[in-house]
């Protein structure tokens, strides 16, 4: 059974610290190590299969990963999934559900600690290189993702369980109340994106370390890395159909899943119009289910950095290139608009410019670049169309090329508006381009409003200011326009443990994966009353005659 353990004792997972990121300057070991694992994985074309209660599955409907930085290098070929086996991945979830259901916490948590220690150590290079080469990420945004973030993911997780284990409620002499935090009944549908491999693993893993069992859609964009996490896991002793593999086309795997009566929970980071079409059909399958889906979702940004006229310029100029660049944009929380006061902007354009002409852009594998290319053809073209219209309606300050002859290359991008209702200053694009708008120094409280009015979405934001005054009305205003909100710094870089992410608004449920309030969903709890010695007299002293 799984609910023996074996074991008498009261046990503490190892206090988690966030994982050293490691630099990989020129001449180091580690340089060395990852540029040998990026050459040997190029020059490899794996074959992915679905994974289903541990079995590989080949179904012969096969499609291509690519290099975006060299769209013609195949990298992987890997396998769409059919109806039968979603179904057979549903079967696999609710057998395995009834062993893992019921074993102890801790030896869950062992299987995530030792898939950490795996991945901080003789995994690392293979999931970075994954990354780098799948996904177009630097070898720095490769190791703050793949490695640092998703070992925090699996090593926090593990404390914020404890943690909430831990949670009892009060008792008396004459009884022991207990609460019994039990999994979801049912599977937990993940949907993972091809932006962070962390995501990727986390939304998973985090619902499986509750004692949850998953049917896990990767990104199709994104498989090379999702493989590797999965053998990853399986590695750590996972097991079989705990997690279950399942890539393919997201509509008829998410059509069947969404009105299955066994769904327990959705774990979901994507966009907002797939969002609030799974919600909407979650909707409407409502008598199906034998209980309410939990839905958890982060969905998309329009992220601003705002600049007092009392900001340090130097500081703004290197928060907005780190903020609107790295990783060619395509962070949920990378900067897109900006809003610096009319006195300050032709010295913080100059600097801005300054550091984008220094920029190199090309192949991830050459670490000389700090611009990679764009995920795939679809982002490009998207990109492409707005720099169109940037052209037409605004004025492109600096870089607005884009060339796709070897890879999805997009500059990087300084657009100046002077409309704050602009196209490019609303809608999210998710691609290397920053829009500024210039506002007049003395509005900075009508500032402040336009940016809360401005997006439906609220995920992160920055304020630069040196006046303490200032800083604290943005706090104010901006209250609910951003679920990360940061002072004196880029609206990128969330850690775990520090930075719980997630939004508001139309950015999402704001469930802050990398905290306890994210386990809290995934678990029903259970209060359990044990009376020791119960009364045996109906009567109570109350119903006595008065004398």
């Amino acid at each position: 059974m799984g609910g023996v353990t074996g074991f008498a004792g009261i046990r503490r997972v190892p206090a988690p610290v966030n994982e050293p990121v490691r630099g990989y300057a020129p001449g180091s070991p580690e340089r060395a190590a990852l540029q040998a694992r990026l050459a040997s994985m190029a020059a490899e074309r794996v074959e992915i299969p679905l994974v289903i209660g541990g079995e590989h599955v080949t179904t012969g409907d096969v499609a291509q990963a690519t290099n975006p930085c060299a769209h013609r290098e195949v990298l992987a070929d890997w396998h769409r999934a059919r109806p039968e086996d979603v179904q057979r991945a549903v079967a696999a979830a609710r057998d395995a559900h009834r062993d893992w259901a019921n074993w102890a916490w801790e030896d869950r948590a062992a299987v995530f600690l030792r898939a950490a220690e795996l991945l901080a150590t003789t995994w690392r290079d293979t999931i970075n290189a994954a990354t780098m080469l799948g996904q177009s990420k630097t070898a720095h945004q490769a190791e703050i993702d793949s490695a640092c973030e998703l070992i925090d993911f699996f090593r926090f997780n593990c404390h914020f369980a404890q943690e909430l284990y831990e949670e009892q409620p009060l008792s008396t002499p004459a009884m022991w109340n207990q609460m019994d935090y039990r999994p979801l009944e049912g599977f937990v549908y993940a949907v993972t994106p091809f932006n962070f491999t962390a995501i990727a693993g986390n939304l998973p893993a985090s619902a499986a370390l509750m004692g949850n069992t998953v049917v896990w859609k990767p990104a199709s964009s994104a498989m090379p890395s999702a493989w590797q996490v999965m053998r990853l896991l399986e590695a750590a002793g996972l097991p079989p159909g705990v997690i279950n593999f399942v890539p393919g086309d997201p509509k008829p795997i998410s059509d069947a899943l969404l009105a299955h009566p066994d769904l327990g929970g959705v774990h979901f980071t994507g966009s907002t119009g797939v969002f609030n079409s799974m919600w909407e059909t979650i909707g409407r399958n409502m008598g199906r289910y034998r209980s309410y889906p939990r839905i958890v979702g982060e969905t998309g940004g329009k992220d601003f950095i705002l600049a007092h006229p009392s900001a340090d310029p130097q500081a703004l100029a290197v928060g907005m290139v780190r903020g609107a660049f790295e990783y060619q944009g395509q962070k949920c929380s990378a900067a897109s608009r900006a809003y610096v006061p009319k006195s300050m902007w032709p010295d913080v354009r100059d600097r801005v410019v300054a550091m984008m002409r220094e920029l190199q852009q090309g192949d991830v594998r050459d670490f000389r670049n700090f611009v990679g290319a764009v995920i795939d053809e679809r982002s490009f073209t998207k990109i492409s169309g707005y720099l169109d219209d940037a052209r037409q309606n605004a004025t492109i300050v600096q870089g607005g090329g884009a060339d796709r002859a070897t890879g999805w290359f997009v500059e990087p991008t300084l657009v100046e508006t002077a409309d704050p209702a602009y196209r490019l200053m609303c809608e999210e694009i998710f691609g290397p381009v920053l829009t500024v708008y210039a506002y007049d120094d003395a509005k900075w409280e009508e500032t402040l409003g336009t940016i809360d009015r401005t997006s439906t979405y609220a995920l992160t934001g920055a304020v630069f200011a040196n006046d303490r005054r200032a800083v604290k009305q943005a706090m104010v205003a901006l209250r609910h326009a951003a679920g990360n909100f940061y002072v004196n710094d880029k609206p990128t870089g969330a850690v775990v443990g520090q930075q719980p992410f997630g939004g508001a608004r139309g950015s999402g449920t704001n469930d802050k994966a990398g905290s306890k309030l994210n386990l809290v969903r995934w678990v029903s709890p259970r209060a359990v009353k044990e009376t020791f010695v119960p009364p045996t007299d109906w009567t109570y002293p109350f119903l006595g005659a008065d004398r």
